[in-house]
């Protein structure tokens, strides 16, 4: 499968080195992932297409992934905008916007890309999946070297986050295309560490709550003691999700603005 990585060029405390989109050339190029409208970025796309795209694939609503959005559209007028709706979000960004549904086929020049509803880090996320060479563009669903952050107050669930890796795994993919990081050769065995990332980590919180914690910055504050201020609310975010998981598993009450045990 031709696919040309092309760099967002937003590096930062949450995106890391930046963004990876992906145009997949041909007479009907498609791009996934927007970017944030950076020159360079808009640059590097009207040199692979001069056309523009054909069609734009926005994986979900967070703006290092949608922000481009407008930008592309003045650039490529013609172009076809698809996503996952999430109409609040979507909204912020002016473009054509189409909906994608789950199982959706979109055509490419290298072969289908089959639409996969992956949400958890998003109520809108997608993965794309190419069968043909078992290639899965996993967006924010998987990062080589680290964890993925689960949004709890803004729509993220570590309950669907888990099922959406459990998704993916059972498509068997030997390659994955993020968007942040290097590409991933093994993503079965990230899944897998990924699962048992999770299991640690709900056994900590439970630990925590044991010991007499009952808020998830208090949690935050024993798990991640040596961590970054910038980085701080998303470890709560982090610890909300796996507070609300064992919520959803009846493990865990939430009770007068405090949590306990259940």
């Amino acid at each position: 499968m031709r696919v040309t990585p092309l760099h967002a060029g937003n590096p930062g405390p949450m995106t890391g080195s930046g963004n990876w989109t992906y145009l997949i050339p041909g007479p009907a190029p498609v791009l996934v992932d927007a970017g944030v409208g950076v020159a360079a970025h808009l640059d590097a796309i009207a040199a692979e297409a001069p056309e523009g795209p054909a069609v734009v694939v926005v994986t979900h609503a967070h703006s290092d992934h949608i922000a481009g959005a407008p930008a592309l559209v003045e650039r490529s007028p013609a172009a076809q905008f698809l996503k996952w709706p999430w109409p609040d979000r979507d909204a912020r960004y002016a473009a054509p916007w189409a909906p994608l549904a789950d199982g959706q086929i979109i055509a490419t020049d290298e072969g289908p890309l089959q639409v996969i509803h992956t949400p958890g880090h998003a109520p809108d996320h997608v993965a794309l999946w190419h069968a043909d060479t078992r290639t899965v563009f996993t967006s924010d669903l998987l990062v080589k070297g680290s964890t993925v952050v689960i949004p709890a107050s803004a729509g993220g669930s570590l309950t669907a986050y888990l099922a959406s890796l459990g998704r993916v795994a059972a498509l068997d993919p030997v390659r994955a295309l993020p968007a942040h990081g290097p590409v991933i050769d093994d993503p079965l065995a990230l899944i897998a560490s990924y699962v048992r990332h999770r299991q640690m980590r709900e056994v900590q919180v439970l630990e925590a709550l044991a010991d007499g914690e009952t808020t998830a910055a208090g949690i935050a504050a024993r798990l991640y003691p040596t961590l970054e201020p910038a980085l701080v609310p998303m470890a709560h975010e982090s610890v909300l999700a796996h507070l609300l998981k064992l919520a959803d598993d009846a493990r865990v009450v939430h009770d007068g603005g405090r949590w306990r045990p259940a």
